[in-house]
């Protein structure tokens, strides 16, 4: 099968004999060769290219222009050449394709669209050549800046201006100006700010008089009037450098709302991402995209007895087909990360897909891992940063329907019904009615089936799905001349056959992933590289020292929440990464996927706020019983203590006074082992009278004890 955008190259021959196809068609397919800078497009017959290609003469090959760009990594030159060069692409490409594609016609339309674009014709080539040599998509169109120069990198200051030298030097000692240093540069970003992004919308030229005004001039009064001289022109920034800087930290979107308003940015200036094309001509034309929350509760893989809610299911089906083409089982969503997981599995290998949860399936059963022309989807989730990197850099139109339209998602939708109702009669802890009565069992208790489990139900539903008679299906002559069943899998087949080439395949996995993945910040410490609670290892940062000269700084990672065992440090050429990988501190959630491990870690802190209050009580008791213990010394010693007595006499039998105290603590912790017999003191009785006499002042052992050692202390002083 050959697809529409692959690309190819001819064997035994260099890489000059490269083509990609830009157009398949029943009979004929249009390519056009990658090298050359005014390639036009070439046909020729399907069944000689398949020839060819069966013949391996012709072997499909990676994309080598297959990159992933953000926005905010180009500079604004090239996003304004890009722009410019797509508006002639996207004006004309769709409405003259027929005879672009064809040479006859072809040279005409590049006088009819150089005229009415005020461009040359050469210029006109030279856009189209790039569209179709570098993918069909808006940033095929980039300029190749990044290939010359240091890009991103500033030039270091030294004594001596660096730049381009005036051209009038009305300095006397022939100094030239002064350098942009980053002083300088915060005096721009100031002015700009206070003066520029305000409603009263000044120009820039008067922008940079108010810098001229608050930092490079002396003010003085005459006749009453507070007037400005500015200092000599070698010491100020001129213009063109104030303009440059200007320029290249310029945010367009931000000028717009604060200058005007948010408002007239919607209106006039936000990107348009949809259109209202509704026909389908085959597979892959129009895929539908939607989430649903199933009518089930689910329990934790980790602790069944653990209840977590109702997951979240999204689909993605052919509108041509109704092949179910993604799908997605979780607990993020509506989100982008939800449908960003839907439209990684509607590229993926089904086969290996379904091997993940133990179900085995051949290829026929379901054939779908391709790229369609137009998503449509709803608003919110498809309106973000990798929806731009989506449209970009695999030219994949985006269709959002409007607000409380769900019509125009009529069938996914349609399928979620068929889901849940079936949902609802096969498994435990589904939702049997939207209220209940009291006295009712309460459905949530019965739920017994972990996340993995369901995504098994819902891989199964799929798979009946795609091979169940479709009722009501408007066949096509063709469709019932050759007996065609109206399921999935035969209209999927049938189109693919018939039809136009619609579908695209992706020759590198890795840059179309980088285009959806969700972007992240993790933050660099001395324990790794710390995302989500949880810390990463990279051998690099250790090499170049970064948890010592990038301490606590945040570094842009992207993720995928169904592995977080790794994440990933994109380059700036869209195409390679730095994996991180789970450091042994966060080895305990290795294999989890992200939705579990904020739940535990949720459930872990709710557990430590238990304790919170117990632990300050004990706190609050251990402080109180130390005073007091210390209250009541300080009380005993005032009562012995005796004031004749200076300061050094205190402090100089300090060594005698231990070895007194420590010989009074071995008689009381002494060990005696032999059984203790408790006795009666004995009475004195006087001989004369027979009576008892009274009990004479005794000391006890400790007092002979302290007295023996007292005079021991006096013989070791009086030694010294």
């Amino acid at each position: 099968m050959i697809f529409n955008n692959q690309v190819y190259q001819y064997v035994n021959k260099d890489e000059k004999n490269r083509i990609r196809i830009i157009e398949v068609d029943e009979l004929v397919i249009y390519f056009v060769e990658l090298h050359g800078d005014t390639a036009m497009p070439k046909r020729i017959a399907t069944a000689t290219l398949e020839a060819e290609i069966q013949g391996e003469v012709l072997l499909p090959i990676p994309d080598p222009y297959s990159k992933s760009y953000s926005d905010k990594d180009l500079t604004s030159k090239q996003i304004e050449k890009r722009d410019a060069d797509w508006q002639v692409v996207s004006e004309h490409w769709e409405v003259y394709k027929e005879r672009l594609l064809e040479r006859k016609s072809r040279e005409d339309v590049f006088v009819a669209i150089a005229t009415e674009t005020n461009l040359s014709k050469l210029k006109i080539k030279r856009i189209f050549t790039r569209f179709w040599q570098r993918g069909l998509n808006k940033n095929a169109l980039l300029p190749d800046y990044m290939h010359s120069g240091g890009k991103g990198k500033e030039k270091e200051l030294s004594g001596a201006k660096v730049g381009r030298p005036r051209k009038f030097n009305l300095s006397d000692d022939g100094n030239q100006g002064v350098n942009i240093s980053e002083e300088v540069k915060k005096q721009f970003a100031y002015v700009i700010k206070k003066y520029y992004r305000q409603k009263n919308q000044i120009t820039l030229a008067e922008t940079y008089d108010h810098l001229l005004r608050e930092f490079y001039s002396d003010s003085y009064k005459e006749n009453d009037e507070v007037k400005y001289k500015v200092w000599d022109a070698s010491r100020i920034p001129t213009y063109h450098q104030f303009y440059y800087w200007f320029k290249k930290y310029e945010d367009p979107q931000l000028d717009i709302v604060l200058r005007k308003s948010s408002k007239e940015y919607d209106l006039k200036h936000r990107p348009l991402l949809g259109n209202s094309t509704n026909e389908t001509d085959g597979p892959g034309t129009r895929f539908q995209i939607d989430a649903t929350i199933a009518d089930i509760y689910l329990v934790s893989s980790f602790d069944r007895n653990l209840i977590i809610g109702r997951p979240i299911v999204y689909a993605v089906i052919d509108v041509y087909s109704r092949m179910m083409t993604g799908i997605y089982v979780g607990l993020e969503g509506p989100s982008w990360i939800g449908a960003m997981m839907a439209l990684d599995n509607m590229v993926a290998d089904k086969v290996e897909y379904c091997n993940q949860f133990g179900i085995s399936i051949e290829e026929e059963q379901w054939p779908a891992k391709h790229l369609p022309e137009i998503i449509i989807a709803d608003r919110g989730e498809f309106e973000g940063y990798s929806v731009e990197n989506l449209i970009n850099n695999l030219n994949v139109k985006i269709e959002n329907a409007s607000a409380y339209r769900g019509d125009m998602k009529g069938i996914v939708e349609r399928q979620f019904r068929t889901v849940n109702g079936k949902i609802k009669r096969k498994t435990p802890g589904a939702i049997q009615k939207e209220y209940r009565e009291r006295g009712d069992r309460d459905y949530r208790l019965d739920a017994s089936l972990n996340l993995d489990e369901f995504t098994k139900i819902i891989i199964h539903l799929v798979l009946h799905h795609n091979q169940k008679v479709i009722e009501k299906y408007p066949l096509e002559k063709g469709m019932i001349a050759t007996g065609l069943t109206a399921t999935p899998i035969n209209l999927w087949n049938w189109g693919i056959e018939n039809k136009k080439g619609r579908l695209q395949t992706i020759s590198d996995t890795n840059v179309f992933r980088i285009s959806l993945l969700p972007k992240g910040n993790a933050r660099i410490t001395r324990a790794g590289l710390k995302f989500k609670n949880l810390f990463y290892g990279l051998d690099k940062a250790i090499a170049e020292q970064w948890y010592l000269k990038y301490k606590n700084t945040s570094i842009e990672i992207v993720y995928d929440p169904r592995n977080m065992n790794q994440i990933y440090i994109p380059h700036t050429d869209g195409r390679n990464f730095d994996p991180c990988y789970l450091l042994p501190t966060s080895e305990q959630y290795k294999g989890d996927i992200l939705e579990e491990i904020e739940f535990y870690q949720e459930m872990l802190q709710e557990q430590k706020a238990l304790q919170v209050s117990e632990q300050r009580e004990n706190a609050i008791n251990t402080d109180v019983a130390i005073e007091q213990i210390v209250k009541k010394a300080n009380r005993e010693k005032k009562k012995v203590e005796q004031k004749d007595i200076n300061k050094s006499e205190k402090l100089k039998n300090i060594r005698v006074n231990r070895q007194v105290e420590k010989q009074i603590n071995r008689e009381e912790e002494k060990f005696d082992l032999t059984t203790k017999h408790v006795s009666e003191p004995a009475h004195i009785i006087d001989f004369k009278t027979k009576e008892k006499l009274q009990e004479p002042t005794i000391k006890s052992s400790n007092a002979r004890l302290m007295e023996k050692l007292r005079k021991k202390r006096d013989e070791e002083f009086e030694k010294e």
